[in-house]
């Protein structure tokens, strides 16, 4: 098949070589179940999952036992959140997140309210930006959770968590971060934070894994597991461990942390020239801050086109999304855009490029010309 220009690492990115390699002994010659404790098949396979658990650690900067296996970021939210929900049953229960996170994030909140939980959702600026005195005063006696993304899967903005685990700090509030875009992207801090996601797919990792941090030696109470089984993961995560996934992860954490800084700065050269020359187009308008976001992503406007037939027709040649992928089976204006001030229509037809390993200079240019081509025929220039 003849492959469109991929310009959409934000919805997923292609599994590294170096880390297919490194699975595929696993699925076959090394096929152990990790939690077989008594002959060397099972050994083998468990010295694996440790060290995969200690690469992904070092990429977050974490401890390795404080990483918590799971199916992906989805899974990883629904432990944290839900699981929080359940240490605190028979007790009145307030919840702070964002309009603009994950949908991931928002379905589990919806969920918590129909049992009977409070949740406040903070609203952000035109540029996707919170304020934190708002998170502040949003904060009641019975606020049992902050939860708030590293950043943007839209926009590409970074949230300042740094700022909010104080907040979180000095109100004694567990704080949980999705941080499923920023991982393997920019460096990583889990100070102050007891809850983090993330996903193998979004760094070049398989897809069907992932994995929550979750602090280690805090008064704070962690979450209950979500799954009964084996008792598997510290009992937070029953069910056989998919060591071939785990020892994906954990490789491409290594290999991000070996090329993070070159890469990110690589990409921004070429996202701001794509920017450049596509903000170049009358009525466009890029969505969100210039400032305080990561390097890859950029989520631009375009005046005067129909929001889908835009989409199909970029999509031909150039392949990037109107935003998450988990939401892109509905027809609705993105959220996100929509909190942020934008109208339906301009919602619509706003496109959202990602940049990733194999983008090259030549990609960006043959880009910018279809999307021109593309907007000055729906505008029938």
């Amino acid at each position: 098949m003849n492959y469109p220009i991929y310009l959409d690492y934000n919805a997923t990115t292609p599994c590294a070589p170096e880390v297919l390699e490194e699975m595929l002994p696993w699925f076959s010659q090394h096929f152990g179940n990790a939690a077989s404790k008594s002959h060397p098949y099972g050994w083998i396979a468990e010295e694996a999952v440790e060290k995969s658990r200690e690469q992904i650690a070092n990429l977050i900067g974490a401890k390795s036992k404080e990483i918590i296996f799971t199916s992906g970021a989805t899974e990883a939210i629904n432990l944290a959140i839900k699981g929080t929900y359940e240490v605190y049953q028979g007790e009145k229960q307030h919840y702070i997140t964002a309009q603009t996170e994950h949908k991931a994030v928002l379905d589990c909140f919806a969920d918590l309210e129909k049992k009977g939980a409070s949740v406040t959702y903070l609203p952000v600026d035109r540029e996707g930006k919170l304020n934190l005195e708002t998170l502040k005063s949003a904060i009641l006696p019975e606020t049992k959770m902050i939860a708030l993304m590293l950043a943007n899967n839209e926009t590409g903005i970074i949230h300042p968590v740094e700022e909010i685990s104080k907040i979180a700090e000095v109100k004694e509030i567990i704080f949980f971060t999705d941080a499923v875009q920023a991982a393997g992207k920019i460096p990583l801090s889990v100070s102050g934070i007891h809850l983090m996601a993330i996903s193998a797919h979004k760094f070049y990792g398989p897809k069907g894994i992932g994995a929550l941090y979750i602090r280690h030696n805090h008064k704070l109470p962690k979450p209950l597991g979500q799954i009964s089984g084996g008792g598997h993961e510290k009992g937070f995560r029953s069910g056989t461990l998919n060591v071939p996934g785990i020892v994906g992860i954990g490789k491409a954490a290594q290999l991000r942390m070996e090329v993070m800084k070159s890469e990110s700065d690589r990409l921004k050269s070429l996202r701001d020239q794509l920017e450049f020359l596509l903000l170049e187009i009358p009525n466009t308008r890029l969505n969100g801050s210039q400032k305080g976001r990561l390097s890859h992503v950029s989520n631009i406007a375009f005046e005067g086109v129909e929001g889908e037939e835009l989409l199909r027709k970029v999509c031909q040649k150039v392949a990037v999304s109107s935003g998450s992928a988990c939401t892109s089976i509905s027809p609705k204006p993105s959220h996100v855009l929509h909190a942020m001030g934008l109208d339906s229509d301009l919602g619509r037809a706003s496109i959202r490029f990602s940049l990733g390993k194999s983008t090259s200079g030549k990609d960006i240019l043959e880009t910018v010309a279809w999307v021109i081509k593309v907007v000055k025929e729906l505008r029938g220039n």
